[in-house]
This record gives C-alpha cells, sequence and structure tokens, in this order.
C-alpha cells in the first residue's frame, strides 16, 4: 500500500511539468502579419517577471534600444527603437508575442533581433570572448516572452503630446 501512495504521489507531481511544457521555437505558427496567436506556455504571463526579463541586460535587455513611461531610472535607456509607452494601445497580444519571438516577420528589415528563434541568428561566444555557443539555445525562454508580453500589456498610457 505504501509503494502503491509513493509511486501515485510521484506520477502526481510530474503531471504539472509535463502538462505545462513550452511550445518549442520551432512549432511557433505565425499569421499572415507576424502575429503568433497561442501562447507559448501554459502559465500566464507575469508582468513582474516581464519587467526583470526586459530590463536586466543579461536576459532581454529592451532597455538597451527602447525607453518606456516609468523607465527613466534605467540606465542609458535606448533610444533605437520606438518608444513602448502606450504600445498596448497600438498592438494586440498576439501581435506583440509575434515581435517579440521573430521581429522580422512583422517588420523584415528591423534590427531588432528574434528572441525566440533558432535560425539565422549569431550566436555569440560564453560572454562575447569564447566560441560560439553549439547547443540550440534562444535569447529569451517562452515564459519570459510571455512575461514580457504582459508587460507591454499595461503600457496603455496615452502617447504624450
Amino acid at each position: 500500500m505504501r509503494k502503491l501512495f509513493v509511486l501515485c504521489a510521484a506520477a502526481t507531481m510530474a503531471i504539472p511539468s509535463v502538462l505545462s511544457a513550452d511550445m518549442a521555437p520551432r512549432d511557433v505558427v505565425f499569421g499572415e502579419l507576424g502575429e503568433v496567436e497561442t501562447p507559448l506556455t501554459d502559465t500566464p504571463g507575469n508582468p513582474e517577471a516581464g519587467f526583470t526579463a526586459a530590463t536586466e541586460r543579461g536576459i532581454g535587455n529592451c532597455v538597451a534600444c527602447h525607453t518606456a513611461e516609468g523607465w527613466a531610472d534605467m540606465p542609458f535607456p535606448g533610444n533605437v527603437g520606438p518608444v513602448l509607452t502606450g504600445i498596448a494601445n497600438v498592438y494586440d497580444e498576439a501581435t506583440l508575442r509575434g515581435i517579440l519571438v521573430n521581429s522580422k516577420k512583422a517588420f523584415p528589415g528591423t534590427v531588432m533581433p528574434a528572441f525566440y528563434n533558432l535560425d539565422d541568428i549569431y550566436r555569440p561566444g560564453d560572454g562575447y570572448t569564447g566560441k560560439a555557443a553549439t547547443e540550440e539555445v534562444t535569447v529569451l525562454t517562452a515564459q519570459q516572452v510571455e512575461d514580457i508580453v504582459a508587460l507591454l500589456k499595461t503600457f496603455d498610457e496615452p502617447l504624450p503630446e
């Protein structure tokens, strides 16, 4: 009886990890305009985690190219990409997800990197000093993409005039 209980408990703990599998980068389906309708994970995005992923230079580093209302305290915010203030009024969730996954699907000439893509990307070495990585890794995880999308959905304040 005890063995059966332990076996059932172990199986129950394994179920959530199987059910919450991330969508593989090559399984992402893009719409005609580059949008990605299906979330990459079963776990909803968390705006607070999205803020960390977007502003940490070792993760998403969105602040290298973008600025947004409330990011004034960020050191050296970028001005290469568009201001993200009000972005939730411009793009829906699927479009924001698509831009993060592979911005070139929506904007072919953009310099914005593809954050959840394995094809046609340059893989710098460890700390930009070593050999390029041989394993296939994305810049962001599927959950980090969903977290940043959740953050961007909070950027619904009107653009300054």
